[in-house]
């Protein structure tokens, strides 16, 4: 199958095929000589985090449990592999960091394609990344979560896939559950739906302030929250450009700063050239000094550059 094919695994958005799903694990439950489990189906990984049991600890006394016999059976598995896809490890680490609650040992179903597609069909592996969300074995139930309804993402710097989007959830499960994210940043729900100045201006959190910035746009901060323009000048490395420095009035982020507003000098993929502001020490009241501090240059060699990237 080829890597686009897998991708649009991971990414499906429609419901489970709950037969073979179950018809899967069966089987692995079998490969390690257990009985099948009693199979509940919930919403999302944040609700399968609710409900299903610790596993204990990887090194503890008495029987091994189902659950880690399974990781044994996958380690033993992957070891043989060839190396696999770039896969949705971004994803996952912010869909499990959204859930903020311990999930013990599991499976990620539709979203273990950075491995599972290098196993040779057919396999009970390659049937559950096309059929379901992240599933969670225990000894006498196995919990699966539904895939999302919602999952948008884009390419990040290095081709792996990255949540984002700006007109809602990047991720919505059919429970209500939902992560938001801004070009794979997790943010609250406030940063994509209703951004304002006063929230930025309250927000402690310097990539979450970022994302809402960047979210409103750098130029319209700048008016709504009425900064002072300390000083202005153009931007040598960057012809056509001018490098603005404000005052930053807001206690709550930290130690006295002003914010330089640049714009970068090269072109994005849809051929704009992004805005965008940089904090700086509050000693400086030019925008040269500025600009070369983020360099480690001096304003006058700054003001050298043949061209900025």
């Amino acid at each position: 199958m080829s890597t686009d094919a897998w991708l649009d695994h991971a990414l499906c958005t429609e419901p489970a095929d709950r037969p073979a799903a179950e018809a899967a694990i069966t089987r692995l439950y079998a490969e390690l000589n257990a009985p099948p489990p009693a199979f509940v189906w919930v919403g999302s990984p944040a609700a399968a985090a609710q409900v299903v049991p610790p596993s204990p600890p990887l090194f503890s006394d008495g029987p091994r449990p189902v659950e880690t016999r399974m990781a044994t059976l996958v380690s033993k598995l992957r070891g043989k592999l060839p190396p696999g896809i770039r896969g949705f490890r971004r994803v996952t680490e912010m869909i499990h960091a959204a859930v903020d609650a311990p999930l013990g040992l599991h499976w990620r179903g539709q979203h273990d394609i950075g491995w599972v597609a290098r196993v040779f069909e057919p396999s009970p592996w390659v049937t559950l990344a096309r059929s379901c969300g992240w599933w969670f074995p225990r000894a006498e139930t196995c919990w699966i979560a539904e895939r999302p309804l919602v999952l948008r993402t884009e390419p990040g710097d290095d081709g792996e896939p990255r949540l984002h989007a700006d007109d809602g959830p990047a991720v919505a499960y059919p429970d209500g559950f939902t992560v938001h994210a801004w070009h794979g940043t997790r943010v609250p729900s406030w940063v994509i739906d209703d951004p304002s100045v006063d929230r930025i201006a309250a927000e402690t959190n310097v990539e979450v302030r970022r994302c809402a910035i960047e979210r409103i746009g750098w130029g319209t901060f700048v008016d709504q929250a009425a900064l002072r323009l300390v000083g202005s000048a153009d931007d040598p490395g960057n012809p056509g450009a001018r490098l603005r420095l404000y005052d930053l009035p807001y206690a709550k982020w930290g130690r006295p700063t002003r914010l330089l507003l640049a714009i970068n000098g090269s072109v994005e993929r849809d051929g704009t050239r992004r805005r965008y502001g940089l904090r700086v020490p509050a000693w400086f009241d030019d925008p040269l000094d500025a600009a070369g501090w983020t360099y480690g240059l001096t304003g006058d060699q700054y003001g050298q550059l043949l061209r900025r990237t």
